[in-house]
């Protein structure tokens, strides 16, 4: 995985880069064509402090690194689009920080122009794109502001082609701050 940022720099989170290399190789153990998935990250020193059984069955112990960090995949309503889910969720305190693994169609920016603003008739336009690119994203943000991302294409599905960074992907980024920020959740469609 590509890591654009230099040895030293403040902004890098070990913890969260390992967790989101996690993610990425777990969903791609899975295959394509899944679900979108959402976690919950909590630091491992926490949920082994709370939840001392659950963290034997897990096989951690004491020596667990104090920043590392333990993603809890959450259910989720298939009938919902994610982007509603994630608009309507706030975490507790005890919740470090979040993570999603995703999959989507993109174009070139060069097509922008030429995308339907009707939603569905986005999505059709973007299925029937000859240029259409299918790019796995996994995002993982953290309290406190740290991000990192991770993207692999479909057309090039293998471990050393995926992509990393901070802010590969912000509007994504931007939906994950906002559910650990704590303001109040809209009210989901029912």
């Amino acid at each position: 995985m590509t890591d654009p940022q230099p040895p030293g720099d403040e902004s890098v989170d070990p913890a969260l880069i390992a967790t989101v290399h996690e993610l990425e190789l777990h969903a791609a153990e899975l295959g394509w064509d899944q679900k979108s998935r959402l976690y919950a990250l909590a630091r491992t020193v926490d949920l082994a402090a709370r939840e001392p059984e659950l963290a034997r069955a897990l096989g951690l112990d004491g020596d667990a690194a104090d920043d590392s960090l333990i993603p809890i995949e959450q259910e989720l309503d298939a009938s919902v689009e994610f982007e509603t889910i994630l608009a309507s969720i706030t975490w507790p305190p005890e919740v470090e920080g979040c993570a999603t693994v995703v999959e989507r169609l993109v174009l070139p920016p060069e097509v922008d122009a030429e995308i339907p603003e009707d939603p569905q008739a986005a999505l059709e336009f973007a299925q029937e794109h000859p240029d259409r690119q299918e790019v796995r994203i996994v995002v993982a943000a953290r309290r406190g502001g740290a991000t990192y991302c991770a993207l692999r294409l479909r057309a090039h599905d293998e471990d050393t082609s995926v992509v990393g960074g901070p802010d590969l992907v912000p509007e994504m980024i931007a939906m994950l701050r906002a559910t650990l920020e704590g303001d109040a959740p809209e009210e989901m469609p029912t």
